[in-house]
C-alpha cells in the first residue's frame, strides 16, 4: 500500500460523501491507498453515514472515539491504525483540495531525500475574518518563537512518514506544533502552496477566543520542550581486543 490518509471528523455528516467521491476521482488511478476517518465523538449521524459508505468505498475505513478527545487524539488514532509507511493527513470540512494531496505525494517519491513533513500553506484564505485574524497572528508569533519556517503550521493537509509521527511527543493540540517537532527530531520540513476553499456544508468547530488562550499555553510549553535535551543516539562499541 502506498498511503494511508487520515481525516479526524467532529460533526460533518454532510461533507462526508463529497469528500470520498472526490479523493476517488483524484488518486483511484494512480494511488494504492486507504482512507481512515476517525469520528471524534460527533453527536450528529456522522458515524452512521460513514458506516453505510464502506460498502461504496472499498478503501474506506472507520474509527470511533466514544467521546470528543479533540483534533490530535484523532489524528494519532488513525495513524497508528495506519497500514502505510507514508501517511496523509485532510481536514474533513471539505476546504482541502485532494488534488494537492498527489502533488505532495510525487515530490516526496522524487525527492532523493524526502522530507520529514510536508505541510500546505494556504496563502488565499477561505475563512471568516475573525478566524483569519488570530490564524495570522498565532503563525507570526509561533514563528517568531519557535523559529520553525513554516508560514501556515496549523494546515490541515500533510504528509509525513507514520514512524517519524509516532516517534513524536505527544499533547493535545500538538497538530499544531508539528512542524517545530520534526525539526526538533532533525528533520526537512517543506512548506507547498496549496488551494484553500470555502466551506460548503456545516460550521467550523473553532473557538477563537479559547483557541487564542489554549495556544498561548501550548506555545511556551512547545518551547520548553524543543529546549530539552532528546535522547542520544544509541551508541556503538568497538569490539574488545580480547
Amino acid at each position: 500500500m502506498d498511503l494511508s490518509i487520515v481525516v479526524p471528523v467532529y460533526n460533518e455528516s454532510e461533507n462526508i460523501d463529497p469528500l470520498l467521491s472526490e479523493l476517488d476521482g483524484v488518486l483511484a488511478d494512480e494511488l494504492d491507498y486507504e482512507v481512515i476517518f476517525v469520528d471524534d465523538g460527533s453527536t450528529d449521524n456522522t458515524f452512521q453515514l460513514l458506516s453505510g459508505l464502506t460498502s461504496q468505498y472499498p478503501r474506506l475505513r472507520v474509527l470511533r472515539h466514544p467521546q470528543n478527545l479533540g483534533q490530535s487524539a484523532a489524528l494519532l488514532t488513525g495513524v497508528r491504525a495506519a497500514q502505510a509507511d507514508w501517511v496523509a493527513s485532510l481536514d474533513g470540512d471539505g476546504q482541502n483540495d485532494p488534488a494537492d494531496l498527489l502533488q505532495f505525494w510525487r515530490l516526496a517519491k522524487t525527492a532523493h531525500q524526502p522530507a520529514g513533513l510536508y505541510i500546505g500553506h494556504r496563502r488565499e484564505r477561505e475563512d471568516a475574518t475573525t478566524r483569519l485574524f488570530s490564524s495570522r497572528i498565532a503563525n507570526e508569533v509561533r514563528a517568531r518563537l519557535l523559529r520553525d519556517g513554516t508560514p501556515d503550521a496549523d494546515c490541515g493537509i500533510k504528509l509525513f512518514k507514520r514512524h517519524v509521527f509516532l516517534a513524536l511527543p505527544y499533547f493535545d493540540r500538538m497538530h499544531r506544533f508539528l512542524p517545530a517537532l520534526i525539526k526538533r527530531e532533525g528533520r526537512a520540513v517543506w512548506s507547498l502552496p496549496v488551494t484553500h476553499r470555502p466551506r460548503v456544508f456545516g460550521e467550523s468547530k473553532d473557538d477563537v477566543r479559547n483557541r487564542f488562550w489554549t495556544g498561548i499555553f501550548d506555545l511556551f510549553g512547545v518551547m520548553w520542550l524543543l529546549r530539552r535535551r532528546r535522547l542520544p543516539p544509541r551508541h556503538q562499541e568497538l569490539p574488545s581486543s580480547r
